[in-house]
């Protein structure tokens, strides 16, 4: 018995097909059946003669995550879903919808060992990586929801993916950049490179790695690069996000720079706000000085709350405070719109287990 067919890149399942005895063709129309027609069962794919159905269906498990929970926001415009993976374990992963964009948020480790002071999913520890099959498959998950409901173009049901789920992806990032590849290929899923974000606390010899890679057509990758920076100090950053002691803000912002000069990519810093904590002008202040002479944009977002973290979000005149200075510094900033703070749903708040509601 072989792995999922969602963990075997094109090349593996031609060399499957071809050991197998089928002509080169088969290969492209499985591939195309499996991300462009969303098929989730090998008798969907009727194209295929029934013996090789029959033959695939035996040796190659078509398994879609089982759905355990499902919770919808207040607005319905946000969607969480706890999922089942083959052996048990469970990530959440999260449908977001506006008014022009259909966005998931995915997860590529079960927990995360980061452990970042005020993030569910650290809370909770690390448990194992994902398989690049079980990545793209909390997209595909979602695409076929949206393309059942219609009044999305059926060719394009999902607009965005980010990386920002559950877990750290330059932690797995072999299975990550399989599933970057497998979601943005143009003769599969599809998905514009530059619609798809990976976020990073900031694993130094990963961002070097990244910087490295190259698109089918030649030339840089394409995604956006998300670092979870929180703080601009080390003395605060170690506190928050323990990795800082190992990759600190000096080698972070260095391997940032190289990596701008590589790819031409601007570099988005998150920025959780936790009131009394990293909310004060002198933060700000310390933030702009690091961002001087960076391609680079500033994402803030209120802290949500967690179940083992006290901290709260600020106030409306902090965040006022903070944002002038960025404003004054000339930086580049959004706040972020907080969506699906109610079911658990917004940025640090995944933990991939069922909760009472």
């Amino acid at each position: 018995m072989l792995q999922s067919a969602c963990d075997l890149s094109f090349p593996q399942l031609q060399a499957l097909l071809e050991e197998w005895g089928e002509p080169p063709f088969r290969a492209r129309q499985v591939w195309e059946w499996l991300y462009v027609h969303l098929a989730d069962d090998w008798e969907q794919m009727t194209s295929l003669p029934r013996a090789l159905r029959e033959r695939l269906a035996a040796h190659l498990p078509l398994v879609s995550p089982r759905v355990l929970a499902t919770q919808v926001s207040s607005d319905g415009l946000t969607r969480k879903d706890l999922l089942q993976l083959a052996d048990g374990e469970t990530v959440e992963t999260v449908l977001m919808r506006y008014e022009r964009r259909r966005t998931a948020c995915i997860s590529t480790q079960v927990g995360c060992p980061i452990g970042c002071l005020f993030c569910a999913t650290g809370q909770a520890g690390f448990r194992r990586n994902l398989s690049a099959g079980e990545i793209v498959a909390q997209a595909l998950h979602f695409a076929r929801i949206l393309r059942a409901e219609g009044n999305v173009p059926a060719d394009r049901p999902l607009t965005n993916v980010v990386l920002m789920g559950m877990g750290e992806p330059l932690l797995n990032y072999e299975a990550t950049l399989e599933a970057v590849r497998r979601l943005s290929d143009p003769q599969g899923f599809r998905l514009g490179q530059r619609h798809i974000t990976l976020s990073t606390v900031g694993i130094v010899p990963g961002i070097d790695r990244l910087a490295k890679e190259t698109s089918p057509g030649g030339g840089p990758l394409q995604i956006t690069l998300a670092i979870s920076l929180h703080a601009a100090t080390d003395e605060l950053r170690n506190r928050l996000v323990p990795i800082n002691r190992r990759y600190g803000l000096d080698a972070l912002f260095a391997a940032c720079q190289r990596y701008v000069a590589r790819t031409g990519r601007r570099v988005s810093f998150e920025w959780v706000l936790i009131a009394g904590v990293n909310d004060s002008p002198a933060q700000a202040s310390a933030l702009a000085d690091r961002l001087q002479g960076l391609i680079a944009h500033v994402n803030l977002i209120p802290l949500n709350p967690t179940p083992a973290y006290d901290g709260k979000p600020p106030s409306r005149q902090a965040i006022a405070a903070f944002t002038a200075v960025l404003e004054r510094r000339g930086i580049p900033f959004t706040v972020r719109l907080r969506r699906g703070i109610e079911i658990q749903a917004g940025c640090g708040q995944l933990r991939g287990v069922k909760r009472e509601t």
